[in-house]
């Protein structure tokens, strides 16, 4: 098989600090994460806006 059977177009820009923005380019969907709870405490991220982490997403995203 030498074709892609999908590639997935998106992009990600920093908005501040850990807080970052994605954006899937066929549907124009975005999506905000950053960081929270222990992860946050264990950098001392305490001015940081509570956010879900990127494998929240890929957790939320396969089901479980």
């Amino acid at each position: 098989m030498n074709d892609a059977f999908y590639t997935s177009r998106s992009s990600v820009v920093k908005i501040e600090g850990v807080h970052r923005r994605a954006t899937l380019t066929e549907l124009g969907t975005t999506i905000e994460f950053g960081v929270h709870g222990p992860i946050k405490r264990h950098y001392r991220l305490d001015d940081a806006k509570d956010l879900p982490l990127p494998v929240d997403y890929v957790v939320a995203a396969t089901g479980t």
